[in-house]
């Protein structure tokens, strides 16, 4: 397949997504963890990755988060973005996969997952479009139909809903409804 084929069917597997299923650490988060004397743990988000997933659940796709770990952080953020499938502390993920596959009623071609390490192959051999961050561990990026430009944690979710909302022709709409707000001065 040359290069152009293979962005094509990059973009037709976007344009039929239902869902974005995502890792948390090392997607949502740079992958560093960090944590106090006490064992609380801390992890850092980035602010543009939130909006880009607010953006792309306004045009009616989905997003779904699916951890190998637990932590109260992740759960409160994505409470904050209204994210409702939210699984935590499952380090054999297919169960989750198949469960929100099934409560949304779609296909897992009509699925895409972010991952960046050898946890998330197994969803990401499942879906229509599987994506690797930047960074991602080298068998995960060789098992991607795409990688991002940008590494986990520092914007690269953002770039995947961009890029979803582009493929779908929703982009547009989205950027004309900033570019057309009254000023409230």
């Amino acid at each position: 397949m040359t290069d152009i084929q293979n962005k094509l069917a990059i973009l037709e597997k976007a344009r039929k997504l239902k869902l974005l299923i995502l890792d948390v650490d090392g997607v949502l988060t740079d992958g560093r963890l960090f944590f106090d004397a006490e064992g609380n743990e801390y992890k850092s988000f980035h602010a543009r990755d939130g909006h880009g997933i607010k953006l792309l659940r306004q045009t009616g796709v989905e997003v779904a988060v699916i951890s190998g770990r637990k932590s109260n952080s992740v759960a409160l953020r994505m409470k904050n973005l209204g994210i409702e499938h939210v699984y935590q502390g499952h380090e054999n993920k297919i169960a989750a996969f198949n469960e929100i596959i099934e409560l949304m009623g779609i296909t897992p071609e009509q699925a895409a997952h972010v991952g960046d390490d050898l946890l998330d192959l197994p969803i990401m051999i499942r879906v229509g479009l599987a994506i690797a961050v930047n960074d991602a561990n080298f068998a995960v990026k060789q098992r991607a139909d795409w990688c991002t430009t940008l590494p986990g944690g520092q914007g690269a979710v953002r770039e995947v809903c961009d890029f979803i909302m582009q493929a779908q022709g929703r982009f547009d709409d989205i950027l004309n409804a900033y570019l057309t707000r009254e000023s409230t001065k």
